[in-house]
């Protein structure tokens, strides 16, 4: 039993590779009849060998490349290393420009002048110009709205120049600044530190897709329930308590949140990032391993807050609109000390909407300073903090009929006004340490805590019938998370002759705390005055004060769930290893990474206490075939530990995902656009499924037979396409069904919750010409299309209409103002993000079977008015 729960962790090929050597083989073993677990020893000692020996050996690597000479003069320092006598002709020479108050220069050109050796500074100020050959050059920096500069340096053989730069700023020219700053306000050329990767986008084997906080504000988005996934192909975000959290799947699979690298995936949350909090939002395709192995293989989603930036990037938004939609939103962004070595930021907002169900409401606000401290050159700490507060009288605006989807008016409100409103809260601390050990390498810490609770009561139906008379109960509801992550990571580059390794390895930590009470107190019926019936279709409220229970909250969350299923405890510790091989100059890009995870969920008892070890192998090929063109193809693992066992007491093993990609990228204008497509196949194994065999009515039991298969073709365009306008355009194929399962039944049918195509687009024009009447006049429009909807596990056909949605707007910006106005569901569509069907055991002449469904907001209005300090 013990070598069925690991003997797949690498897959029978890749066993006899690895383990393969003298006698002390599995297959000596075998051989000799060894027991079982001899074979799992020595499995989990050859596991534990390959990461300590790939750590020993970075450590190696890391040590020589510490080492050589260094020669300071005036800001200037060499590195030296080992290379081919044919490479020892040839250095480097980067650095980092700030202007003269000390903030990032980004963007900023450098070239060494009379030759065609260059390079573009990049969002933290820092610039590498690879391949120099040895001489004596003179260095230009300049931007517009900046002085240039010059320097003479010295380029040796086998040699890294390291070059800073203080810039002034030339004041004639800062509004220019401000409108070719803006250039590319979709696209980004790489990922954040966070997600850890220090290649280009372009050269990463693997689709990631980044959605910037200009983008958020040019489509009127206040959070991440509100429409981000549109921006992204194959994602969609499917309803249910979206005044709580975002319920997000992308290649067919519920993909969990991150937040700054750290994994904050909740059964409940976290609550949904509110955009003032929101630098960018990084969609990972596929397993991402080098972030995390234990999740489902569709990927995730990191939020990037927004961190000091000492440019003074402060602002402030008043927004209006339909359903009562009230909105103040402030960034303050500076210094605290003259020499812009300590920095702060400070995000606030407060949000009040009604909905278009009757009486039900939200209203939030969210808190974010954040402070870092430059100690040197080399050496930044920072210490985050965001609270969020909600209060809604219902977290989701759920819709009931016996008859279909969308039969009931939007209007209608399956709970009343007597009731008390749910009220939730969020508090994450993050501490962050970096710190460059010298020019190619450096180190990164951080460790998060978030606290997450809910305090409210939930209405829900307890039967229909078939007029509409709905019979409802209310339970309490109480949540609490708690949830703590660690992680340490080494990176940076060093080289072997022609190969440069770029190296990024780690361990990170994370434990997961869970409880919940939704039984205690539950009241089965919810009578109105002289008993009149609730009916969906023409719904009455005002519940008595004496019809509506009191909840006991006297006991800890604590007490009241220790003895239900809500009372979780998961760990997990991963160590990981990667290497990216640049060859043939750089053009060809081999990664060679492995993840090892041990993950613990405690159980009440031992059938249901699961400890799991996991090996996950990542392998990426991506090729250069011209400068700003790329080809790539990825192999990645994922695994999601499973508790309980079998009717013959075998504990079941973990999910296993496997992704395999081929995708094509293209940098198009000098990148102005890109555009990128990619083929997956991702293949999900041991799925549970039910046991007819054995199950009885008192008991049901699962059987580890079960495998779904998720197909699919994506296609993205992003960026400025002609002067003034930036577009959005995104395709998506999905195939997403159950291949293997104990019921000869259910295979063929098609995954909850997928869409077959997918179709998004955004167009975003703005007019510039100085003097012109209509300068800074600007339109903007979108489509939203979701067809071949499934829901349910039984579909074999699409069972959920059509999603089409048209938003259209319009806006004016003049010097540090913008004005903008947005209409979405400009058709005022009855549009469903989300559907189910609910089929009794038997029906009755007042309990029938039932559709559940939420709407999308009908036609709306947004206007903000923003103010830009800079």
């Amino acid at each position: 039993m013990i070598l069925n729960k690991y003997g797949d962790l690498f897959g029978t090929g890749l066993n006899k590779y690895i383990f393969a050597g003298n006698c002390r083989t599995a297959e000596c073993c075998r051989a000799g009849g060894l027991p079982d677990i001899f074979h799992v020893y020595f499995r989990l000692m050859r596991i534990k060998h390959f990461l300590l020996t790939g750590a020993f050996c970075t450590c190696v690597v890391v040590a020589n490349a510490f080492q050589g000479p260094h020669v300071p003069a005036s800001n200037q320092k060499t590195y030296g290393g080992t290379l081919r006598a044919e490479d020892q002709q040839t250095g480097s020479v980067r650095g980092r420009i700030t202007t003269a108050d000390g903030s990032v220069a980004s963007y900023v050109s450098v070239v060494l002048k009379g030759t065609k050796f260059g390079a573009m500074s990049d969002e933290n100020g820092e610039y590498h110009i690879k391949r120099v050959p040895a001489g004596d050059y003179t260095i230009v920096v300049s931007a517009v709205g900046l002085f240039p500069k010059e320097k003479q340096i010295r380029v040796s053989g086998n040699g890294t120049v390291i070059a800073d730069f203080s810039l002034k700023e030339d004041r004639s020219e800062l509004d220019v600044v401000q409108v070719n700053g803006r250039r590319n306000k979709f696209k980004t050329d790489k990922v954040s530190s966070s997600l850890r990767l220090q290649t280009p986008l372009l050269e990463v084997p693997q689709n990631i897709r980044v959605v910037t906080d200009k983008l958020i504000a040019d489509q009127l988005v206040f959070d991440i329930v509100d429409g981000v996934t549109r921006n992204v192909s194959g994602t969609v975000r499917t309803g249910h308590w979206d005044a709580q959290y975002a319920n997000i799947s992308t290649r067919g699979t519920t993909i969990p949140a991150f937040r700054n690298g750290m994994n904050l995936k909740m059964p409940w949350g976290p609550l949904a990032d509110d955009a003032a909090t929101i630098e960018r939002i990084e969609f990972v395709k596929g397993p991402s391993g080098f972030m995390m192995a234990n999740g489902e293989p569709g990927g995730i989603y990191n939020i990037v807050t927004k961190k000091p930036t000492g440019e003074n990037k402060s602002s402030v938004s008043l927004s209006g609109g339909g359903y009562n939609l009230a909105r103040a939103a402030v960034d303050l962004d500076g210094k605290l000390s003259a020499d812009g070595r300590l920095l702060f930021r400070l995000n606030v907002a407060a949000q009040t909407k009604g909905s278009y169900n009757k009486y039900n409401y939200t209203d939030k606000y969210v808190i974010a300073p954040v402070v870092s401290y430059q100690v040197d050159s080399n050496t930044l700490v920072m210490a985050e903090y965001t609270t969020q507060h909600v209060e809604a009288q219902a977290l989701g605006t759920y819709g009931f009929s016996p008859n279909g989807y969308g039969d009931t008016d939007p209007s209608f409100f399956l709970g009343d006004p007597a009731l008390d409103p749910a009220k939730l809260y969020d508090h994450n601390v993050t501490l962050y340490f970096t710190h460059k050990l010298n020019a190619d390498w450096k180190v990164n810490a951080q460790a998060a805590y978030v606290k997450y609770g809910l305090y409210g009561g939930t209405p829900w139906p307890s039967k229909i019938a078939p007029n509409g008379d709905m019979r409802r109960y209310l339970n309490i509801s109480e949540e609490l998370a708690i949830n703590k992550n660690a992680q340490v990571s080494l990176m940076g580059d060093v080289s072997t002759g022609p190969v440069i390794h770029r190296i990024m390895t780690g361990v990170d930590m994370g434990n997961l705390k869970t409880w919940g009470d939704f039984s205690s107190v539950m009241h089965g019926d919810l009578k109105l005055r002289d008993n009149r019936p609730f009916n969906i279709y023409k719904p009455e409220y005002g519940i008595p004060a004496d019809s509506i229970p009191v909840f006991d909250r006297s006991r800890s969350i604590q007490i009241r769930s220790g003895a239900n299923t809500y009372a979780t405890n998961v760990t997990y510790t991963g160590v990981y290893l990667q290497d990216e091989l640049r060859m043939l100059d750089e053009k060809l890009r081999l990664t060679l990474a492995g993840r090892f995870t041990h993950a613990v969920t405690v159980g009440k008892a031992d059938s249901i206490h699961v400890s799991d070890n996991a090996f996950s192998p990542r392998v990426g090929l991506s090729y250069s075939i011209t400068k700003d063109f790329t080809a790539y193809t990825l192999y990645d693992q994922s695994f999601l530990p499973q508790a309980g066992q079998d009717y013959f007491k075998n504990y079941f093993k973990p999910v296993r995902g496997n992704n395999i990609e081929f995708g094509l990228k293209k940098d198009w204008f000098d990148g102005k656009w890109n555009t990128s497509a990619a083929v997956y196949q991702i293949t999900k194994k041991n799925v549970l499924t039910p046991d007819n065999e054995h199950s009885t009515g008192n008991r049901a039991y699962s059987i580890q037979l079960g495998e779904a298969q998720f197909k699919g073709i994506e296609f993205d365009v992003m960026g400025e396409i002609v002067r003034g306008l930036d577009v959005v355009l995104n395709y998506a194929y999905t195939d997403a069904k159950v291949t293997e399962d104990a019921l000869q039944s259910r295979i063929g049918n098609h995954i909850a919750n997928s869409v077959t195509h997918l179709t998004n687009g955004w167009l975003s024009y703005r007019y510039r010409k100085q003097g012109a009447l209509l300068n800074g006049f600007g339109l903007s429009g979108g489509y939203q299309m979701q067809l071949g909807r499934f829901t349910g596990n039984s579909a074999r056909e699409p069972n959920l209409p059509d999603y089409i949605r048209f938003d259209a707007g319009a806006s004016y910006e003049k010097g540090k103002i913008t004005i903008s106005a947005l209409v979405n569901n400009l058709l005022d569509r009855r549009l469903l993000t989300q559907g189910s069907y609910t089929e009794l055991k038997e029906q009755k002449a007042d309990a029938v079977n039932y559709y559940t469904y939420i709407y999308e907001m009908p036609r709306n209005m947004r206007l903000t008015v923003a103010y830009r300090f800079k």
